[in-house]
């Protein structure tokens, strides 16, 4: 992205970048300027004969740059008195869709998952160590109840491992650094969907409900007393567990599934 003390570029830099059709270029060039300028999200962007004037473009290729950039969520607009074009903000929920979009044809595997999981979750861990209020703590503790017993079928087992997840989903939100929160909730997210679809939970799985629920449990336990160290460290046995324990249940549906 352009630098904000730049200046928006000309049309003969538009023509520099022949790779790119022109209203993917004019779109970039006005999210520059929205840099530039430090808008921010709900702020009005200039109408359409002023975009024209400032960009050098033609009417199209302008109105194509905008709809680039509302399909990205970049973009709003509204009808009617005091309508308009205004700065969008892409939710958490939409980036996680669009980003889901892409691995939707990837043969994304429980391995791959956990690699990245392994990696991530026990430095997430060890840096909300003595940071959440106990309402947040509260907020965690209250998933755990949803566990609280083995299950009793195959349709608790899934909303069990579910549940599961969403405590590290739940982790991941209370998190300063938006990056790394975002990518382990997104993972979440994905391993959630490949337990429902892979049907992960089709056969119960004592020793990953035990020894998972009391992994967090412990964890909970360093959060609030600030122990960075013991989150780290138990979150990277609950993680490592947790990696062989889904490879094994997901070798056994598979087994399943050319028996039958």
């Amino acid at each position: 992205m352009r630098h904000p003390s730049e200046a928006p570029p000309s049309r003969g830099e538009f023509a520099a970048t022949p790779r790119r059709s022109r209203p993917v270029r004019v779109a970039e060039a006005i999210k520059d300027w929205v840099v530039e300028k430090g808008l921010k999200p709900g702020d009005r962007l200039p109408g359409e004969a002023e975009l024209i004037a400032r960009f050098g473009m033609a009417k199209g290729t302008i109105r194509e740059a905008m709809r680039i950039l509302q399909a990205q969520g970049l973009v709003t607009t509204k009808t009617g008195p005091g309508g308009g074009s205004f700065v969008g903000e892409v939710s958490a929920d939409r980036a996680r869709a669009l980003l889901g979009n892409y691995f939707f044809f990837k043969q994304v595997s429980i391995d791959d998952i956990y690699q990245l999981r392994i990696a991530l979750e026990p430095e997430l861990a060890a840096s909300l160590a003595g940071r959440l209020t106990e309402e947040q703590l509260g907020a965690l503790e209250a998933i755990l109840e949803l566990y609280a017993a083995p299950a009793a079928d195959a349709t608790e087992e899934r909303d069990q491992h579910v549940a599961s997840l969403r405590f590290h989903a739940t982790l991941a939100r209370f998190g300063s650094n938006a990056l790394l929160a975002f990518f382990v909730d997104f993972m979440a997210g994905i391993l959630t969907d490949l337990t429902v679809y892979q049907r992960l939970y089709a056969e119960p799985n004592l020793e990953l409900w035990r020894q998972g629920r009391s992994h967090q449990i412990a964890l909970i336990d360093a959060l609030r007393r600030g122990d960075a160290e013991a989150a780290r460290a138990i979150m990277h046995e609950h993680m490592t567990l947790a990696r062989r324990l889904m490879e094994d249940q997901e070798a056994v549906v598979m087994k399943r599934f050319m028996q039958d």
